[in-house]
């Protein structure tokens, strides 16, 4: 199989997401770890693992984590942080979410967390996720989702893959409540909350070349006072976006 241009992408930049500020916190992982805390869950999957946050989190709840990415040397790192930690249990799989290699059933839960906007095939691969997961096993999705207007939409489309050229999409909250759907998940709850990009670590996080750096920028500066307002643009080209959660249980 051709090696998937997020892999090729991403491998120089593995240890800054593992180091990532915002990727190691936030309200959402505290979340993930109240789903798992006190089930005795036996194997759960970690699906887009990054810089392997989520992993870091389920590990001491859980008899097994399997972290899965498409990245050989973000799961190095991964694994490499899992045994500085004392992390036993972590077990790590090369695979694009799309083709995952694993029984069907096999996971207790399947966490998700900023990684579908990089997948070439969504549908695929939340129905990957949904054929691993157990019948009565839960499923949390967490992703940068689009605002409803095509106007901002397209701002933030265009300032995400200036950025980093393996950008597939950030979806709607619509779109991913009728991606779900035709997964074969009944969507359970939804939560969404604002989360401040730091500009110059979003930037140095994925190697951007300074071109593209200062086309972004020019993006921004020239950007409608409604882009503006919505995305809270800052003076340094620091600004906000839209994180939501789908929490949801197979058919």
């Amino acid at each position: 199989m051709t090696e998937p241009y997020a892999a090729k992408h991403y491998s120089a930049r593995a240890q800054d997401y593992v180091s990532s500020t915002v990727h190691s916190q936030g309200s959402d992982l505290d979340m993930i770890e109240r789903l798992v805390v006190k089930k005795e869950l036996r194997r759960v999957l970690d699906l887009g693992c990054g810089g392997g946050h989520v992993t870091y989190r389920l590990a001491p709840h859980v008899g097994e984590v399997v972290a899965c990415d498409v990245t050989g040397p973000m799961l190095d790192a991964v694994t490499q942080e899992a045994a500085r930690r004392g992390l036993s249990n972590v077990t790590a799989v090369q695979t694009p979410a799309e083709e995952l290699p694993f029984e069907d059933g096999g996971f207790d839960a399947v966490f998700c967390r900023f990684t579908t906007h990089h997948w070439s095939d969504a549908i695929a691969g939340l129905r990957e996720a949904g054929r691993v997961l157990s019948p009565s096993g839960t499923a949390l999705f967490i992703d940068v989702t689009a605002p409803p207007s095509a106007l901002l939409d397209s701002w933030l489309q265009s300032m995400e893959l200036l950025r980093d050229l393996s950008h597939v999409r950030d979806y709607t909250v619509a779109e991913w409540a009728a991606l779900l759907g035709q997964a074969g998940f009944v969507l359970q709850a939804v939560g969404t909350h604002r989360l401040r990009m730091d500009f110059e670590s979003w930037v140095a996080r994925t190697k951007t070349p300074s071109e593209r750096v200062v086309a972004i920028r020019s993006l921004q500066q020239a950007a409608p006072e409604d882009v503006k307002r919505y995305f809270g643009i800052e003076a340094d080209g620091s600004f906000m976006i839209d994180v939501s959660s789908f929490q949801v249980m197979p058919l």
